[in-house]
């Protein structure tokens, strides 16, 4: 069952309309903003890859993809949980020069997530990747791409607000880079989550660095698939939610792998077996080009920028029962 958690006192402040109209104008100034930011020209993407290509992101490992097979190939295709690995073979194809990318919508079907007011089982994202040379493979060109998002984030928020004067909440500009062990250090008590809501309340923009790894702790911060950031050049983007009064992830993005570290993320997670796969083989034989990229949740940032309280309020999707009746009772409007 879908967790809701309805704030205090909370309505929204558009109507339903207002907000639609609002989703258009948001798409299409943050899109032109990141496009911008990062010299990334717009391309089209797959809903669905061939289920042998080893293209499809395995996430934690542990989620089913959708799956349904061909007539007319007689072969089986899966419904994208991201284009991660999709898009670098899409940047050597086209055949873009360091400097440079793409950007796509990516519409995705994620059965086995746990519903709550940031989660469905449709997922759409800003998908962007760009190549890179060798020397850029480096925390201080992390960072500067990540405040370039943060920049195209607030310069829309900003055009935003002086079309919806109801919107009234501010983004903090200045970004907080921290890692997760440094996070761990800092709160030893507290669970992941936790840490990261007592780190961004007082930090509200905070890029939080190296996931995927065990900490010292002998736990994970959180899971991270092996084969498409490397784990130590990586990051999600937050932001203080406070509708919601939480830390909210609106994007998770790295330097990819290179061989070398695609070599020990496989071993390190078990996953030896994937070396076989096309994707695999072409990347451990340096046949891919260097890239960074992340995908930027078009129902995270509505949500935030729009100020709502639940994320059916920016997209359609399917919820249980007991969340429609939940969501009726305290007049938030699923769409």
């Amino acid at each position: 069952m879908s967790k809701l958690v309805v704030p205090e006192g909370y309505s929204s402040a558009l109507s339903v309309y207002e907000t639609q109209s609002a989703i258009g104008e948001l798409k299409r100034r943050f899109e032109e903003n990141l496009a911008d930011a990062l010299c990334l020209r717009r391309v089209s993407a797959p809903l669905f890859v061939d289920a042998d290509s080893g293209l499809n992101d395995n996430l934690n490992g542990v989620e089913r993809p959708v799956r349904f097979d061909i007539a007319e190939t007689h072969t089986t295709a899966e419904i994208v949980h991201s284009l991660a690995k999709w898009k670098r073979f899409a940047l050597g194809a086209y055949g873009f020069p360091a400097g440079e990318g793409l950007y796509t919508d990516m519409n995705a079907i994620r059965r086995d997530e746990e519903m709550d007011n940031l989660h469905s089982i449709y997922v759409d994202q800003w998908d962007w990747e760009r190549v890179i040379t060798p020397d850029e493979r480096c925390v201080s060109f992390l960072q500067d791409i990540v405040r370039r998002i943060v920049d195209a984030l607030m310069r829309t928020h900003e055009a935003l607000r002086r079309g919806y004067p109801a919107l009234t909440h501010t983004l903090c500009p200045d970004v907080s880079f921290i890692t997760t062990q440094e996070l761990e250090d800092l709160y030893p008590g507290l669970s992941p989550k936790e840490r990261e809501d007592a780190y961004v309340r007082l930090h509200p923009t905070t890029f939080l660095m190296q996931i995927g790894g065990t900490l010292r702790s002998g736990i994970r911060h959180d899971g991270r698939a092996p084969d498409y950031d490397d784990w130590a050049l990586n990051g999600d983007l937050l932001l203080w939610n406070p509708v919601l009064s939480r830390a909210f992830e609106i994007s998770s993005m790295g330097i990819r792998v290179d061989p070398e570290s695609l070599d020990r993320q496989l071993r390190e997670s078990g996953c030896d077996g994937r070396r076989t796969l096309p994707f695999h083989r072409a990347l451990l034989s340096g046949e891919l080009p260097l890239t960074i990229g992340g995908g930027i949740g078009q129902s995270r940032v509505s949500m935030l920028l729009l100020e709502k309280a639940h994320i059916g309020e920016v997209q359609v999707s399917i919820w249980d029962d007991a969340t429609v009746e939940g969501c009726r009772k305290a007049g938030i409007a699923l769409l």
